[in-house]
């Protein structure tokens, strides 16, 4: 068991890595050069945040894999990638991702 003091420390320090972590690049400024392989790379990030956050949801149902046509939120998921991928369309995949989750949930 951790003491309150060890506690704050601990919330403290981890206050510090973090800003220094996410500030470096603001900081540093000019003097340091990213590759260009790097960079590519960082473009790609926020996609990869978003789809890691995204799948564990549409995918597991009461902590389990549901890879089914009973499970809604996959269905409305494939729903909505395949009516924004088809029509570029983002309000169009929603809607119709949600009608279709909708439609699943009353059956």
């Amino acid at each position: 068991m951790m003491s309150v003091t060890e506690i704050w420390l601990t919330i403290g320090g981890l206050t510090l890595l973090t800003f220094f972590t996410r500030n470096a690049f603001l900081m540093l400024g000019q003097r340091v050069a990213l590759p260009e392989r790097l960079q590519h790379a960082l473009r790609y990030a926020p996609a990869c945040a978003l789809v890691a956050l995204i799948v564990p949801e549409v995918v597991l149902q009461s902590g389990t894999l549901a890879l089914n046509v009973s499970n809604p939120k996959l269905v409305a998921a494939a729903v909505t990638v395949a009516v924004i991928v088809g029509t570029r369309r983002a309000f169009a995949g929603i809607v119709l991702g949600m009608l279709a989750y909708t439609l699943i949930r009353l059956i």
